[in-house]
């Protein structure tokens, strides 16, 4: 994974936020780009949670808040009524957070996650809530006198801000595609074509094959990430590919009985890439990637041919997949501007045939005062309707992994702490080790 620093963020002039005044009063959502547009309509969700040796009250919460606005100037956007750029009255504030207090913090963060469809109940106020949650007897033995958790819309927030915000950081955003590396013209055009063939094509499936809701689960784990890092040095893989193959595999299940594929689980995962050409997204940074796991019965195996997917992945143009999803987008969106039914309800539950998204997120690190006294694990994950999704949050000790999946899927997460065990324990022979400088 790339470096990536608040530097990359252009602040907000005077004159842009005039413009971005006038153009929300007609639209709440005109700032918002293609990719941001999909995730909106779409009601997709993330969230960012850990325990804290704060005891937070309502006065207290709020101050977070405005921090987190004067760091993030995109929480000020897309609702009716938004004055982008400017601070939040109280009124607005105490709507948008809340605290409670509990006995215990047994089955936190779990029992606090799910699909979040409030944070879009009311359009007057702001895209995101934030929540507390505060021990009524005080720090529990391990210090711990809160858990907090922020939820956002995703059109709004990315794990690269979360990260930033994490380390008390500028999460603001300028324009992130760069004008001065363009694509070919073929490949925009080439790109152009296909992810409106895309679009047309699953806006058609989707009305005619998407399934029914399902019941949808939430669950988190906790890694050390020494832990992690021996077993790749050990298997001789990267860190990154252990993790999608541990997820994988233990998700899929065991002998003929496979959840997922028999042979082969298609995945999209993401990154960050630093390289930006003038087809990329103005406002996300995040880069998506296809790929397709073969399904092999021995898991030493199978996290090595994980390990040589990913890698020949790297090695091409890691753009193409990106360029062509970012015209999915724009063709979606052009199709509701032409018909407003369109791309239909049903559109936002098919998933064309992808079994799993792996989501890592840049390593988040607390500093500064905007995460004083919170305390790892940091979990931090995403929702949306048609995907099943593990997150990967990074921090200093603990990587944690969060879930957000079928139900169906949810009872096989134990089952990855298992296969860790089990793999530790094997005698494994010698492959190739990658450099201990390419971490996650």
């Amino acid at each position: 994974m790339k470096s990536f620093s608040s530097s990359s963020f252009a602040g907000e002039s005077s004159d842009a936020l005039e413009l971005a005044r006038a153009a929300v009063s007609r639209d709440p959502q005109a700032l918002f780009t293609d990719f941001q547009w999909f995730l909106y309509e779409g009601r997709d969700t993330v969230f960012f949670t850990a325990f804290s040796k704060t005891a937070y009250d309502k006065e207290g919460l709020g101050n977070l808040v405005a921090e987190m606005v004067s760091l993030a100037p995109q929480l000020t956007h897309g609702f009716v009524g938004a004055r982008p750029g400017e601070p939040f009255p109280k009124q607005m504030l105490d709507a948008i957070t809340s605290v409670e207090m509990v006995d215990e913090f047994d089955g936190y963060p779990d029992r606090w996650l799910g699909k979040s469809s409030d944070i879009f109940a009311h359009d007057d106020l702001p895209l995101f809530r934030v929540m507390a949650a505060v021990r009524k007897g005080g720090p529990d033995a391990q210090g711990r006198a809160s858990i907090i958790q922020v939820r956002s819309s995703h059109a709004l927030m990315e794990g690269s801000d979360s990260a930033l915000l994490t380390r008390s950081s500028s999460a603001g955003h300028g324009t992130m595609s760069d004008r001065q590396n363009k694509l070919p013209l073929a490949a925009r055009l080439k790109s152009a074509f296909r992810g409106g063939m895309m679009a047309f094509i699953y806006i058609v499936l989707a009305n005619l094959l998407a399934p029914p809701d399902k019941p949808w689960g939430f669950k988190t784990l906790a890694i050390k990430r020494h832990r992690l890092r021996l077993l790749a040095n050990k298997l001789g893989v990267r860190q990154r590919s252990l993790m999608f193959a541990l997820v994988t595999h233990a998700l899929n299940g065991e002998g003929e009985e496979k959840l997922m594929s028999k042979k082969v689980i298609g995945a999209a995962y993401t990154m960050l890439d630093t390289t930006r050409n003038n087809a990329d997204d103005d406002f996300f940074r995040v880069r998506a990637l296809e790929a397709k796991f073969t399904v092999i019965e021995d898991f030493v195996d199978y996290v090595r041919a994980v390990d040589d997917t990913v890698a020949q992945i790297e090695q091409k143009d890691i753009t193409k997949f990106q360029v062509m999803i970012n015209s999915m987008f724009k063709a979606v969106r052009a199709a509701n501007r032409f018909a407003k039914f369109l791309p239909g309800t049903r559109f936002w539950r098919f998933n064309g045939g992808m079994h799993i998204v792996l989501t890592l997120v840049p390593p988040h690190r607390t500093y500064g005062p905007m995460t004083a006294g919170m305390v790892e694990p940091i979990y931090c994950g995403a929702w949306h309707s048609a995907a099943n999704i593990c997150t990967f949050c990074p921090g200093r000790e603990y990587v944690t992994l969060n879930f957000s999946m079928e139900t169906r899927h949810i009872a096989n997460v134990e089952k990855i702490e298992r296969l860790l065990e089990e793999v530790e324990a094997r005698d494994v022979v010698p492959h190739k080790m990658m450099p201990s400088v390419e971490g996650l």
